[in-house]
């Protein structure tokens, strides 16, 4: 019976990631679909974003207990302002930096280069939190070099060069944020997102004014699911189903969001990513891969 409930626990947190995964692959179809200036897209899905992941703070608090009503949780928020925006400017100028990748250089190559990351959190978690990288590490670095290679080489084809740096300063950032979420493991990490996209929204408000987006269904609908779905949500789904399955596996469930990406962007718009970016890709995610597979062995057999 135990087990049965324990498999049944594992196969709903898989769904949770699956789902979460599928729902970020969307953000670069989403994002070609608004015609309006970057930072207009980034800062309007943020301010929906905030507004679901609070309503999430408020009526689903991080520790069930009679401390956390919605008075204490603003009071807390409110407190740790300064701590949380500082933690969460890194996470708003990946969301930023996306976003404008996305409007420079083909998608493919945006989210490829942007799924760098693991790797960077690796490199940046051995700097700041003394957390030495293995030899599965260092081979992954290598491979990802190698993936980057052929991913800038598809970019310097389409005259994307700014897009793909962009795009890779996304992944260093991306990196970044994931070594402050850990750094922080024993509070609430949903709160430095909630502050990601607070700071995004602010930031974006001039640009709301020098190039206002033009009013449409298209447009409103657009940012409306980017905002509550594919980052509001698909970062509860995540928080959910972690709890539930082991990181590796969680890891390997979202390998599908590089590769759905460029997928949906081509069924809607016709963008066929180059064969180069498409190798550089696969080598990149199966640098990803490897590194979360050996290292789970790793741990297994010390």
């Amino acid at each position: 019976m135990i087990n049965t409930i324990h498999k049944e626990h594992r196969l709903v947190g898989q769904g949770a990631i699956l789902l979460c995964a599928i729902l970020w692959s969307t953000s670069g179809l989403f994002i070609r679909l608004v015609d309006c200036h970057p930072m207009v897209i980034a800062g309007s899905r943020s301010f929906f974003a905030a507004l679901f992941l609070l309503a999430l703070r408020l009526f689903f608090p991080f520790r069930k207990n009679t401390a956390n009503s919605k008075a204490v949780i603003f009071r807390t928020l409110l407190k740790e302002a300064p701590i949380l925006a500082g933690c969460g400017l890194g996470y708003a100028a990946t969301m930023i930096l996306f976003v404008i990748a996305n409007k420079l250089t083909a998608s493919a190559n945006a989210i490829m280069l942007q799924y760098t990351a693991p790797v960077w959190a690796a490199l940046l978690g051995w700097l700041f939190l003394r957390e030495r990288p293995r030899f599965e590490h260092w081979a992954a670095m290598a491979l990802v070099g190698l993936g980057m290679f052929f991913v800038f080489q598809g970019g310097f084809a389409a005259g994307s060069f700014l897009g793909d740096i962009l795009a890779l300063a996304s992944g260093v950032l991306f990196g970044a944020n994931s070594v402050i979420l850990r750094a922080r493991e024993d509070n609430n990490p949903a709160d430095i997102m909630l502050f990601s996209h607070i700071i995004c929204a602010v930031i974006s408000i001039p640009f709301f004014f020098l190039y206002p987006p033009a009013p449409g269904a298209k447009y409103f609908l657009s940012v409306i699911y980017m905002g509550i779905f594919q980052l509001g949500m698909a970062s509860a789904l995540f928080a959910y189903g972690i709890r539930r399955i082991p990181a590796v596996q969680a890891m390997l469930t979202a390998t599908i969001e590089p590769v759905l990406n460029p997928v949906w962007v081509l069924l809607a718009l016709g963008e066929k990513p180059a064969l180069s970016v498409i190798a550089g890709g696969g080598i990149i995610i199966v640098a990803v891969i490897f590194s979360s597979i050996f290292s789970n062995i790793k741990k297994k057999t010390s």
